[in-house]
C-alpha cells in the first residue's frame, strides 16, 4: 500500500459554475479549479454536495471530473462517488480511476438507515475499484452516522484510508486517534476548522475556499502548524462566513460569496432554491465585511 495521501491538505469542495439557463460551463469550471491550485489550495473534491451531484446527468458528471483532471492533474482531484447503489458508486470510482483521480470520497448508503453490516458491504464494494476511499460521515444529511467504532473498523478491513468527519462532534478526532491511529482525519465542516485542525486533522475538505482561497489557506496552515495566534485572528474573521458551510442553504450561500468576491458562483439547480431576502444580506454583509479586512 502507498503511503502517498493526495487528500492532504486544503482539497475544497467544488461549486459548479452554471449557465443562465442552468447548464454546467465546463470551461468555466476548469478555470476555477486552476484559480484554486494558484491561490494556495492542495487540490479539489467534484461531486460532492456542494457540487450539485444529485442534479447532475451522468454524462454531466463524468465530464467534471474529466474537466478538473484535465485542469490541474488527477493527483489533485478526489471525486464523490456516492450512490444509492454500491454497484452504482463502485462504477463512479472506476470512473474516477480510469480519469487518472488520486483518490475518491464516498458517502455511506444513504438510500435508507443502512445497519453497519450494509455499510461495511458498501464500502467493501467501492473499495475493489482499486483506489483509496475516504469515507464522508455526515449524519445530519444521511441518517448514518459513521461512527469512530465503525471507522476503525472499516480501516482495519482495508476498505478506506480517511474519513471526512462532518458530525460536528470535534471529540470524535480524539476516539478516533486512539482506535484507527491510520486513519487520516479531514475536517468535514468549515466552523469546525480550528478545532479539528488542533486535534490532528490532516486536511480540509473545504467550502469557503471557493470565494476566498488564500485566507482560507492561510487559516489551515496556521491550525496544522501550531501559529494560533494567527488561526485565531483569521479564524474570528471568517467563521460568520464558514458557519454557513453547516446550514441548509450552504450552496446558495457560498455561490453568493463568490459571485460578490468576483467569481462565477450563479444560480443552482431546483429543487434547491434562492435565499431568502434576509439570508442573501446576512451572507452580503458577512463577504464584504471579509473583503474589506482583505481576505479575497
Amino acid at each position: 500500500m502507498t503511503d502517498h495521501r493526495p487528500w492532504r491538505g486544503v482539497l475544497v469542495a467544488t461549486a459548479l459554475p452554471l449557465t443562465d439557463d442552468l447548464r454546467v460551463d465546463f470551461d468555466a469550471y476548469a478555470e476555477h479549479c486552476s484559480w484554486l491550485v494558484a491561490n494556495g489550495c492542495d487540490g479539489v473534491v467534484p461531486n460532492g454536495s456542494l457540487g450539485e451531484y444529485q442534479v447532475l446527468t451522468p454524462e454531466e458528471r463524468s465530464r467534471v471530473v474529466e474537466t478538473a483532471v484535465a485542469a490541474i492533474g488527477g493527483e489533485r482531484v478526489m471525486p464523490g462517488v456516492a450512490a444509492y447503489g454500491s454497484a452504482e458508486a463502485r462504477r463512479w470510482a472506476e470512473q474516477a480511476r480510469e480519469a487518472g483521480c488520486g483518490a475518491v470520497m464516498l458517502l455511506p448508503p444513504n438510500a435508507y438507515r443502512a445497519d453497519e453490516r450494509s455499510v461495511l458491504a458498501h464500502y467493501a464494494e467501492v473499495a475493489r475499484a482499486g483506489l483509496p476511499v475516504v469515507a464522508y460521515n455526515n449524519p445530519v444529511d444521511t441518517k448514518v452516522d459513521l461512527v469512530p467504532e465503525l471507522l476503525a473498523r472499516l480501516h482495519g478491513e482495508g476498505h478506506i484510508r480517511g474519513v471526512k468527519e462532518f458530525s460536528g462532534d470535534v471529540r470524535r478526532a480524539y476516539r478516533i486517534a486512539e482506535l484507527a491511529p491510520e486513519l487520516d482525519l479531514l475536517t468535514g465542516a468549515d466552523d469546525v476548522l480550528l478545532e479539528l485542525a488542533v486535534a490532528g486533522a490532516k486536511g480540509w475538505v473545504a467550502g469557503y475556499p471557493n470565494a476566498l482561497p488564500a485566507s482560507c489557506v492561510e487559516l489551515y496552515r496556521a491550525a496544522t502548524a501550531g501559529d494560533l495566534t494567527t488561526a485565531q485572528r483569521l479564524y474570528r474573521q471568517l467563521h460568520p462566513l464558514l458557519r454557513w458551510d453547516s446550514r441548509v442553504e450552504f450552496v446558495q450561500a457560498i455561490k453568493l460569496s463568490m459571485d460578490i468576491a468576483g467569481r462565477h458562483g450563479g444560480a443552482c439547480r431546483p429543487p434547491r432554491v434562492p435565499l431568502l431576502p434576509g439570508q442573501e444580506a446576512a451572507v452580503r454583509a458577512a463577504t464584504e465585511k471579509a473583503l474589506a479586512a482583505g481576505l479575497a
